[in-house]
């Protein structure tokens, strides 16, 4: 049984949803989740298969899709294959260093400004399918983060105004290739492979979640609890990072920011711990549900993609 928190849609004045992208009789669409259940709104968001062009023209479309949601028939969860939420991101954009717990383990000292760096948005995955462990390199780790998914332009936003600026949250998973992450202090190639960026089941949107700083973050390397902590331990918290990042670029809707992660990594159990093939991870987000991806070995056949 998948988690998905709360089961309120638009409650009162509040426009509340969860907003998932799936594959349904060998065709991509977005929906509602409601409890176990989606309504499809592809046709109501003029034939999108992506959220990022449902999120860009939210506010023109909400109220069509809760008219809609209250009519239209359901579909069974478990006749659907979960997708990322977000195919290709315009940006990923990911903090280093942000929980108190995980700069302890690492040694290193609580840094004074944001650190940050990017992941490739080919390294986007879905929450239940396999994360790749490379051919180049079998120091894999994982890393459980709350992914803030940005809802409208922003340059030069204040913490205090933040929150507008957020469409809604995901769980993540920055998968790290340890020894790739430290060919460079830029960390991008490591933090980059195919696969390596999990995320979903959904976008439960920023009405919903409440205060985004008192989530349980946890993560489960084959059912043993590895990482546990919450949003409250932020170093910079999600407003903070969007402040900061804003005054350098302008965010657009759909660009995902993972926004840290807490103590108790592979690399620094004693002794290093890294994944292999045939583990699972499962990230869990309080208040938004579960990823889970297995770990195989990555498969390259000399071809590339035309």
């Amino acid at each position: 049984m998948l988690a998905v928190g709360r089961n309120s849609f638009f409650p009162g004045d509040r426009h509340d949803m969860k907003l998932i992208r799936y594959r349904h009789q060998n065709r991509i669409r977005v929906g509602a989740l409601i409890g176990q259940a989606i309504v499809d709104l592809t046709e109501v968001v003029g034939g999108a298969e992506d959220a990022i062009r449902v999120i860009e023209s939210w506010d023109a479309l909400k109220d069509a899709v809760a008219r809609h949601v209250d009519a239209a028939p359901q579909i069974p969860l478990a006749d659907v294959k979960i997708l990322a939420p977000i195919a290709r991101p315009g940006k990923v954009l990911a903090i280093g260093l942000n929980y108190a717990d995980h700069i302890a383990e690492t040694g290193l000292a609580k840094p004074d400004r944001q650190l940050w760096f990017s992941k490739a948005n080919t390294s986007i995955n879905g929450p239940y399918d396999p994360v790749d462990l490379p051919i180049a390199s079998s120091l894999l780790d994982y890393e459980a983060e709350l992914v803030a998914i940005i809802g409208r332009r922003a340059k030069h936003v204040s913490a205090a105004q933040a929150r507008d600026y957020i469409f809604g949250f995901c769980a993540g998973n920055d998968v790290s290739v340890r020894d790739w992450q430290q060919h460079s202090s830029q960390w991008c190639v490591g933090k980059s492979f195919d696969t390596h960026a999990p995320i979903g089941p959904w976008i439960v949107t920023s009405d919903e979640i409440g205060d985004p700083h008192q989530l349980d973050v946890k993560c489960f390397v084959n059912d043993e609890v590895r990482q546990h902590s919450n949003t409250r331990h932020l170093v910079f918290n999600v407003f903070e990072q969007l402040e900061y990042l804003s005054r350098a670029m302008t965010l657009e809707p759909g660009d995902l920011i993972f926004t840290g992660t807490p103590g108790g990594v592979g690399a620094a159990m004693k002794p290093p711990t890294f994944l292999k093939a045939g583990d699972r991870t499962r990230v869990e987000i309080e208040g938004i549900g579960f990823i889970e991806n297995a770990v195989v070995p990555e498969r390259f056949d000399g071809e590339t993609a035309n």
